[in-house]
C-alpha cells in the first residue's frame, strides 16, 4: 500500500533471504512451522492502523454497551461453558478486517468477525521482529498499536497473561499442545513470559485445586492462560479433569465463555460503516436471490471451519430449523488485492489485537490495542486451505509508517 517501500522490497528480495527468515521462526519455535509465512511483511501507513484500531474499539464497545444484545450473547452460552471465575472484561480481544476499495478508489475497512479469545502474542511480535531483521528494514518501520515500543508490549501483555503471578504458576491450557498449528505461539509465549502449555490432559485435581508438573515439581495452578478453543473440545470429545462451572481457586485470563459472549454472535447487533449487512439466519423468511453475494457462517467454529459460499436452498434445508439460530448470513467482502507481490496482487486480511487492562490506584484500566496480524491470500478465504500451492501468502505481518497516509 505504500508504493516506493513495496518496489524497493520487491526488487531487493531473494529466496536467500526468506530462508534465513524461516530459519530464525523455526529457531524460535523449537522446530518446522506448521503453517505457511509469507514472503513479505506487509507496509501500511499509520493512519489506517490508527483508523482500524479506532473501528475495531468502536465495535467492541457497542457489542458490551447493548444491553439486548449483551443478554441474548449471555443466554447463547453452552451450560457447561458457564462458572464462577470470569472476567469482568474479556481479557483478550481480536477484530479482524478485510479491505475494500469503493467506487471512487478509496481503501475502507470490512468487519470480518471479532471473538474475545488469545491470539498469537508472542509469534506476531516474533515474526514482525524477524522480517525487520532478515531484510534489513528500517527500524523506523513501527511494529505496534496504541503508542506502545517492545518494552511496554511486553509488559502489558506479560500482565495480561500472569495477573500478577509467578510464572510458574500461570499455565497456557490447551489441547495437545504439540499437536497444534499454533504451536509456535505457545514456544515464544515461554520465553517471553515464562508460561509453558499444558495439555489438558496432564492436569490433576485436588479438591478446588488444580495442579500440573514443572521441571519434576508439582505445582499449584493459580492462572490460567486459556487457549482451549470450546468448539475443538465438543468435536474431540476431550474430558477435562474439572468443570468450567465448578467454583475453582483460581484466576482465569480469557474464561470460555467469553468465546460465545463475543464473537460472530455480535455481528447482528451492531451498526457501523465497516459492517457488512449480516442476519441471523433463523430471523430470515427467505434467502436473498443474489446468492453468490453471501457467505453462511456457523457462529462459534473456529479459524474458518463450516462456512459455506454462495448458500443454496439444499444447504438450508440440512440445517435442522432448532439449528438455524446458531448461523449468520453475511454479504460477502470483496476483498481487494492491495499488495503488489511477483505472484501478482494479494489480499491482506488485518487483525487488530487488543487487551483489557484491569483498573488500578495508579491507572485507568480499558481496552488497549496492541499489535495487527497479517494474514495474506489469493484464495476464497485467507486460511491454508484456500491457499494451497501459493506462493507470497500466508502468516505475514505489518510495519508502519508513520510519514504517509492511506488512500
Amino acid at each position: 500500500m505504500i508504493p516506493a517501500r513495496r518496489r524497493d522490497f520487491n526488487a531487493a528480495w531473494s529466496e536467500a533471504t526468506f530462508a534465513g527468515l524461516r530459519a530464525s521462526l523455526e529457531a524460535h519455535a523449537g522446530g518446522p512451522l506448521g503453517f505457511p509465512i509469507s514472503e513479505t511483511p506487509c507496509f501500511f501507513p499509520r493512519s489506517l492502523m490508527n483508523e482500524l484500531s479506532a473501528a475495531g474499539a468502536e465495535l467492541v464497545a457497542q457489542t458490551l454497551g447493548n444491553p439486548a444484545g449483551v443478554a441474548a450473547a449471555e443466554a447463547a452460552v453452552p451450560d457447561r461453558f458457564r462458572g464462577p471465575g470470569a472476567e469482568a472484561h474479556p481479557t483478550f480481544l481480536q477484530v479482524d478486517f478485510g479491505l475494500v476499495r469503493t467506487p471512487g478508489g478509496a481503501i475502507e475497512p470490512r468487519l470480518v468477525e471479532l471473538q474475545a479469545f488469545a491470539s498469537l502474542y508472542g509469534f506476531q511480535l516474533t515474526i514482525a521482529e524477524a522480517y525487520r531483521a532478515a531484510f534489513s528494514l528500517p527500524a523506523s518501520l513501527d511494529l505496534f498499536l496504541g503508542g506502545l515500543d517492545q518494552a511496554s508490549y511486553h509488559a502489558l501483555v506479560g500482565d495480561a497473561i500472569l495477573g500478577g503471578h509467578d510464572p510458574n504458576e500461570v499455565v497456557l491450557m490447551e489441547i495437545e499442545p504439540r499437536r497444534q498449528k499454533t504451536w509456535p505461539d505457545f514456544a515464544v509465549t515461554e520465553a517471553m513470559w515464562g508460561v509453558r502449555a499444558v495439555d489438558t490432559a496432564e492436569v490433576t485435581r485436588e479438591g478446588r485445586r488444580l495442579f500440573y508438573q514443572r521441571d519434576g515439581r508439582r505445582v499449584q495452578i493459580k492462572r490460567i492462560y486459556n487457549r482451549v478453543i470450546p468448539d475443538e473440545l465438543e468435536r474431540k470429545a476431550v474430558r477435562l479433569p474439572f468443570d468450567y462451572r465448578d467454583d475453582l481457586d483460581l484466576e482465569w485470563a480469557g474464561h470460555p465463555s467469553w468465546y460465545f459472549r463475543i464473537s460472530k454472535f455480535s455481528i447482528p447487533w451492531l451498526r457501523h460503516p465497516s459492517v457488512p449487512p449480516t442476519w441471523f439466519l433463523h430471523e430470515l423468511d427467505r434467502l436473498p436471490a443474489d446468492r453468490d453475494r453471501y457467505l453462511l457462517k456457523p457462529l462459534f467454529s473456529f479459524a474458518g471451519g463450516g462456512i459455506i459460499f454462495a448458500p443454496g436452498d439444499a444447504d438450508i434445508a440440512a440445517i435442522p430449523v432448532g439449528e438455524r439460530r446458531n448461523y449468520i448470513l453475511q454479504e460477502r467482502i470483496e476483498f481487494a488485492p492491495v499488495i503488489e507481490t511477483p505472484d501478482g496482487p494479494t489480499q491482506a486480511e488485518i487483525r487488530m489485537m487488543y487487551v483489557w487492562t484491569p483498573s488500578t490506584s495508579l491507572r485507568a484500566g480499558g481496552l488497549r490495542p496492541v499489535l495487527p496480524l497479517i494474514r495474506m491470500g489469493r484464495g476464497k478465504m485467507m486460511g491454508v486451505d484456500h491457499n494451497k500451492g501459493l506462493k507470497w501468502v500466508g502468516a505475514s505481518a505489518a510495519l508502519i509508517d508513520e510519514t504517509v497516509r492511506h488512500p
